[in-house]
């Protein structure tokens, strides 16, 4: 003999605003503040973490890929996103009203993994360097037009 038994049905929603996925790089671009930031990047130089209008981190992601899978190609990655080259892998683009990733820059690459990586963004390529510990408001690099 059998007999029917009801069990409820547990719906959960996990909230994952803002979680990457497990293969996801992310990318933090840090612009240089400071007067010769163009000349490169030192370790006593203001940075700012670029933002949202609406003053919320801007935080890049892109899958685990061919084009993607070192903390240098996602650094490029979100260098070209940064000089309006398209998108990262969510669609998000670059904020009109900051400037482009340029020289002097810091990228922090988060990996799958969850290491973290510092580069600065040189004339031909990104150097490894510690964590920035001179973190300034992004207010004066928002800039109103582009050249």
């Amino acid at each position: 003999m059998t007999t029917a038994v009801h069990r409820p049905t547990v719906t959960a929603r996990i909230n994952t605003t803002g979680a990457p996925a497990p293969d996801t790089w992310t990318a933090t671009v840090y612009i240089n503040t400071h007067d010769d930031n163009f000349g490169g990047y030192q370790p006593h130089h203001p940075l700012a973490a670029a933002t949202r209008r609406d003053d919320s981190a801007l935080r890049l992601a892109f899958h685990a890929s061919d084009r993607v899978h070192s903390h240098e190609t996602a650094a490029h990655a979100a260098f070209d996103v940064g000089n309006l080259y398209g998108a990262d892998d969510h669609g998000q683009t670059w904020p009109v009203d900051i400037r482009s990733v340029s020289v002097g820059d810091v990228i922090k690459i988060t990996s799958p993994d969850h290491w973290i990586r510092h580069l600065r963004v040189g004339p031909r390529g990104f150097t490894a360097v510690p964590e920035p510990t001179a973190l300034v408001p992004l207010a004066g690099e928002r800039v109103t037009h582009r050249y």
